[in-house]
């Protein structure tokens, strides 16, 4: 007898008489909220990302202002927004990306109650590489892309496309609990947050 064979035995004796048929209860679902947007701001500035909201005719300046002045910048195609003096993304390698200081990119949807902006890489957000490999991420989420919560925002992804999830700059504790920022992607995470115009 393998000792798989053995496991599955103790298993199914353990199991001898149990009654199938146990119901598994629903995740609970959060409050619904009165502000998601609001609930979504705060819940990315506890990832210690900076966050900054503003209406559609302002956010070209704000983009331009989250730069540093003469930062190398790439941008995906099909991004919204013009990004004066920035290149946009040609299949970079990690060589050439690293070269570039910040990367500014559109998400596809934002989760209230993770702080989480996820990407699928569609026009505006362009490969994975270039949202991980520059210093600085600014990210431009769209007021009515946040949704409430996970569930709420897996409806909205294609299974068959790549998605990152973005909860805050790069961060880790791997080493004696010590955070250290920027070993897995941005030290710098800029969410900026476009509210539909009054």
């Amino acid at each position: 007898m393998s000792a798989r064979d053995d496991i599955l035995r103790r298993v199914r004796a353990a199991l001898d008489g149990v009654e199938p048929g146990y119901a598994v209860p629903a995740a609970p679902r959060i409050a619904p909220l009165d502000d998601v947007v609001g609930h979504f701001v705060e819940r990315v500035e506890d990832y210690k990302a900076v966050v900054q909201r503003c209406s559609p005719a302002d956010l070209a300046d704000r983009v331009t202002a989250a730069l540093p002045d003469g930062a190398r910048v790439v941008v995906p195609a099909g991004l919204s927004v013009a990004v004066p003096g920035a290149d946009e993304d040609a299949g970079f390698g990690a060589h050439e990306l690293d070269g570039y200081d910040a990367v500014v990119t559109e998400a596809r949807v934002g989760i209230a109650e993770t702080g989480t902006i996820i990407l699928d890489h569609g026009p505006g957000q362009g490969r994975r590489a270039i949202s991980l490999v520059p210093d600085l991420h600014v990210c431009i989420v769209r007021a009515d892309q946040v949704v409430p919560d996970v569930p709420d925002a897996l409806p909205l992804l294609d299974p068959a496309r790549a998605h990152t999830w973005i909860s805050g700059p790069s961060a880790t504790s791997d080493i004696e609990l010590n955070r250290v920022e920027g070993v897995h992607g941005p030290r710098t995470l800029v969410v900026i947050v476009v509210e539909a115009a009054p």
